[in-house]
């Protein structure tokens, strides 16, 4: 009977300090968890990305700013967009480096094409500037960078080219009925006189894919594109 009574006391002390073990591990493993709340072998939660796009240099950003400034993008001003003396100036730039910061954006941007001494959209153009435009991942400035080929005279790219740069964002204003649209699209004309693409820009997504392609026909066009740089 002792011996019964014995056993049973070191099985009830057992059960004790077994208790005792078992609640000082769950109470440090849940500090640890609270201090910790992600262990090594669960999957961390998602977290936004932040982080900017490879193309937004020092560089790219300074010539950014200076157009958002200057086409009426930012502060107050009442002028829309940007026509070639304008980038000239404001850009303190060449050409062919202007062209050079926006090459980065070739899997970002397409090319809207359009008809000798025309600014009319073909259905091609439609859709390619709907789908640009809602592919917009979060930015905050879409631009439209429209050109003259060198046919014609320098005043007549001029205008065309402005046509053309308005006829994509007549569109767009059409299609979204977004009052604020006239703050998010950076509106440049560059004529035939600034900036004019090489041939490298015929292998862009554009709106006659199927069409040949030469540098004539390649300025005769608008750049569109989101910019996900942040200022």
């Amino acid at each position: 009977m002792k011996r019964h009574l014995v056993v049973a006391g070191l099985t009830g002390a057992a059960l004790t300090l077994g208790g005792v073990i078992f609640v000082t591990a769950s109470v440090r493993a849940a500090a640890g968890r609270l201090e910790h709340p992600v262990s090594a072998g669960a999957p961390a939660p998602a977290t936004a990305d932040h982080a900017e796009a490879p193309y937004c240099t020092p560089v790219f950003k300074q010539v950014l700013q200076r157009v958002l400034n200057a086409c009426g993008l930012v502060g107050t001003q009442s002028r829309r967009g940007c026509q070639p003396s304008d980038v000239k100036s404001l850009a303190s730039i060449s050409g062919d480096d202007f062209n050079a910061l926006f090459k980065p954006l070739a899997d970002r941007g397409a090319i809207v094409l359009f008809d000798e001494g025309s600014e009319k959209l073909d259905p091609g153009a439609l859709k390619l500037i709907e789908e640009r435009w809602l592919d917009r991942r979060g930015a905050r400035y879409f631009f439209i960078v429209a050109r003259g080929s060198h046919t014609g005279t320098v005043q007549t790219n001029r205008a065309l080219s402005h046509k053309r740069a308005n006829s994509v964002l007549f569109h767009l204003s059409e299609v979204t009925h977004d009052p604020t649209l006239e703050k998010q699209v950076g509106l440049l004309w560059l004529g035939k006189e600034f900036a004019q693409l090489p041939t490298d820009y015929c292998r862009w997504a554009n709106s006659r894919a199927a069409e040949p392609c030469n540098q004539e026909a390649v300025n005769r066009s608008a750049f569109i594109s989101w910019v996900d740089c942040r200022l």
